[in-house]
């Protein structure tokens, strides 16, 4: 790799990170303010808020990577077209497709963190940030709009009520059929316990057996469950697909395909996700063109109003096809890869108008 390739990549990923930097503290600062209304309510103080505040920047951060890595490569490359830098690489021989490959090589390593963030760092944390919130307010985990978690593994239907724990679950109910789709029992359980070998074991359990003729009611102050169904996975059932890593999201769509049940929303939402960080390869390419021509001088806020517009039409144009996809059923890759493919094709269009 040359000199000259290094410090572009250098000053793309430099800009981006100044980018981020002041906007996740412009987000910070709004996320604390919608804090300040919950203060006082349990535990819940001015520190907590703010650990909450931290834990879920990784997420606001998954989310601004296209916008932010579009607005640090136009200031960059601004930047550098501005002190006629980029007019002298061009005498020098350096083509414009050579010039967007080392803006690419940038795009590959902000692709690389995004991904890093979204599946390793994002997820985690806010699901942490919700976890602490929700003890520091009310000392349990509740299940998410404070209805139970609906699961299904096999002929057994499983709700729970609320989590306590890492594995600690409460309200329980299990319902049983056979084949025929028949019922075959019903039980509550106040409390339950998950080990590692997927064995619930069920405290205070009462059931309702239904045989041919009558019903038979038995109770018992602990009882098995035997199920595939473990507490990461009936987190995964309640929480945003947007908390969620891209293998989570992937096992619960195989689970809920597997179960003959509706899985288009978390299927949209992992080839979002990969849509999402595939976009980064894209997004700072589109800085080239506007380097040249006409934008060649202007200045940096007229390369930030460029950056927010692109930015804020590529989420609109997601969230419309999202909308579609509701309505008129559209097949999760077209609702995931739409944005990008429309993104790539003005980015290959621009760069091929460049002189």
């Amino acid at each position: 790799m040359s000199v000259l390739s290094r410090y572009i990549i250098r000053e793309v990923l430099g800009y981006t990170a100044l980018v981020m930097a002041v906007l996740l503290v412009l987000t910070g600062l709004y996320l604390f303010l919608t804090q300040t209304d919950e203060l006082g309510i349990g535990r819940y103080g001015v520190f907590d808020a703010l650990v909450v505040v931290v834990c879920r920047l990784p997420q606001q951060a998954f989310t601004l990577f296209p916008v932010t890595a579009l607005m640090g490569s136009l200031l960059a490359l601004g930047s550098l077209a501005r002190s006629s830098e980029l007019i002298v690489m061009r005498v020098s021989g350096t083509s414009v497709f050579r010039l967007a490959g080392w803006v690419a090589v940038a795009g590959a390593i902000l692709t690389l963190v995004t991904w890093l963030t979204g599946d390793y760092l994002a997820p985690p944390a806010a699901q942490f940030a919700n976890q602490y919130k929700a003890l520091a307010k009310t000392d349990q985990l509740p299940a998410k709009d404070d209805q139970p978690i609906w699961a299904k593994d096999g002929n057994v239907f499983v709700s729970v009520r609320r989590q306590s724990g890492t594995n600690g679950l409460g309200g329980i109910q299990v319902i049983r059929f056979d084949d025929q789709h028949r019922l075959l029992s019903v039980g509550h359980a106040d409390t339950a316990n998950l080990n590692d070998s997927q064995i619930w074991q069920l405290h205070d359990y009462s059931e309702t057996r239904f045989e041919a003729d009558r019903s038979v009611a038995s109770q018992a102050s602990v009882a098995e469950l035997k199920t595939r169904l473990s507490a990461e996975f009936l987190g995964s059932a309640v929480a945003d697909p947007e908390t969620l890593t891209g293998h989570e999201l992937l096992r619960y769509v195989n689970y809920l395909e597997a179960n003959q049940l509706e899985s288009d929303e978390y299927r949209t939402a992992f080839w979002t996700r990969v849509a999402r960080t595939c976009t980064l390869l894209v997004i700072v390419i589109l800085a080239v063109p506007f380097s040249f021509g006409p934008m060649r001088s202007s200045g940096m806020g007229a390369r930030i109003v460029i950056g927010i517009l692109v930015g804020a039409t590529f989420f609109l144009l997601a969230k419309l096809l999202g909308n579609a996809r509701t309505v008129y059923g559209l097949d999760p890759l077209v609702v995931a890869w739409g944005p990008t493919g429309v993104l790539a094709l003005t980015t290959g269009i621009a760069l091929s108008r460049v002189r």
